[in-house]
């Protein structure tokens, strides 16, 4: 259901439920209410933001390959003029990894390959342009398939033009586009822009290029997080106990903050809102904070007179059973904390655990969606 927000002017809002002076679940209107320039202006700044995300990506990365370049001439020169070995390497990759613990590239394997990189290419300026504007995996891919320069270059410099993953790369190389090159009619003039391609896609998700920006990979996080999400709202609405779809990422304004409520479920049994969140990190007690106030929001502003307390359920990746119970200690709201592959800390009423999922089919469907959307990448370094 939505509300209009009271505004002075003509400026009116939708929210979702009652709304306070300050907090709302406010709505988004229907397009078709829009100005008619509303459409042009949105592709426009999509536009703006996407070119501007592919800039700022394409910057980092160029300055990570040309750092592996340099620590890979470091190492080349100290290996041939004082004699370092492996055992050196191993060394100076536990100590960078001390140095720089949010860093995972700097195992010795990687560092190997820097050292390869920079024997291969011994003018940085060829590494400038255009090797740069491929991701660190590319690079890997083109030492260890092929062995003259010339012909690394040519498919690097056709991993741009193209847009190539570097799946798409590896493929072309063991097809041997490049002896094939010009003997038959293909659609590259019409292969989509950089901004829209497989190259651009590949270098967001480059693990090394997160390392380097001392980060862990927020779009494999987000994407494990959002695959439990879709399986946990499949999974409630198929159980088949009472739960009706109310929204997803839904907005929620408090003060001069916002926050996005994963899950908003209602429960026609128990006649009352679930919330449910979902976190690719280990539990933090900070959490059980966070969604009590989503309770106490959608309590105040959601739930009708005749409605019951609104429940909490928080899935986070790791948990620690002391950890939570303290921080759910004395806590009047009904809030139940899983761990994704283990067990179910209930503090949920008895008498509503006979309408919501039982501890082992939670259980299995957690474990066994995590297991899907953590299938072992090819490891590297």
């Amino acid at each position: 259901m939505a509300r209009r927000r009271p505004r002075s002017g003509a400026d009116v809002r939708l929210a979702r439920g009652r709304v306070r002076a300050e907090a709302c679940f406010p709505a988004a209107p229907a397009k078709a209410g829009l100005p008619e320039d509303y459409a042009d202006a949105f592709a426009a700044i999509r536009s703006r933001i996407q070119q501007e995300r592919l800039r700022v990506v394409l910057s980092a990365n160029a300055a990570m390959v040309l750092l592996y370049w340099d620590l890979g001439k470091v190492i080349l020169e100290r290996q041939e003029r004082a004699g370092w070995g492996a055992r050196v390497i191993d060394r100076l990759a536990a100590d960078l990894r001390e140095a720089f613990p949010d860093m995972k590239g700097f195992s010795p394997r990687n560092l190997k390959y820097m050292r390869a990189f920079a024997a291969a290419w011994s003018d940085r300026a060829i590494v400038q342009e255009p090797l740069a504007r491929i991701p660190w995996y590319h690079h890997i891919a083109l030492l260890e398939k092929l062995a003259d320069p010339a012909e690394r270059l040519w498919y690097a410099r056709r991993a741009i033009e193209h847009g190539w993953s570097h799946s798409i790369l590896v493929l072309q190389i063991q097809a041997q586009a490049q002896s094939r090159h010009g003997k038959a009619l293909t659609n590259f003039a019409a292969t989509l822009p950089p901004s829209d391609s497989d190259l651009a896609t590949q270098v967001f998700k480059d693990p090394y290029l997160f390392d380097f920006l001392g980060t862990t990979d927020p779009r494999r996080e987000r994407e494990v997080e959002q695959a439990l999400v879709d399986h946990i709202q499949r999974f409630l609405l198929e159980l088949g106990a009472g739960f009706a779809f109310v929204g997803r990422q839904v907005p929620l304004e408090v003060g001069d903050r916002d926050f996005v409520l994963d899950l908003l479920f209602y429960h026609l049994k128990l006649r009352c809102y679930v919330v449910v969140e979902l976190k690719a990190v280990p539990f933090d007690p900070a959490f059980v904070g966070q969604l009590n106030l989503y309770l106490s929001a959608a309590d105040d502003l959601l739930r009708h007179p005749e409605d019951k307390p609104t429940i909490g359920l928080l899935l986070c990746r790791e948990k620690n059973k002391i950890v939570v119970e303290y921080a759910l200690r004395n806590l009047k709201r009904p809030i139940g904390v899983a761990r994704w592959e283990t067990t179910l800390v209930e503090k949920l009423p008895k008498a509503l655990r006979g309408s919501l999922p039982t501890v082992e089919e939670m259980e299995a469907e957690l474990a066994g969606e995590l297991r899907r959307t953590s299938k072992p990448r090819r490891k590297k370094s």
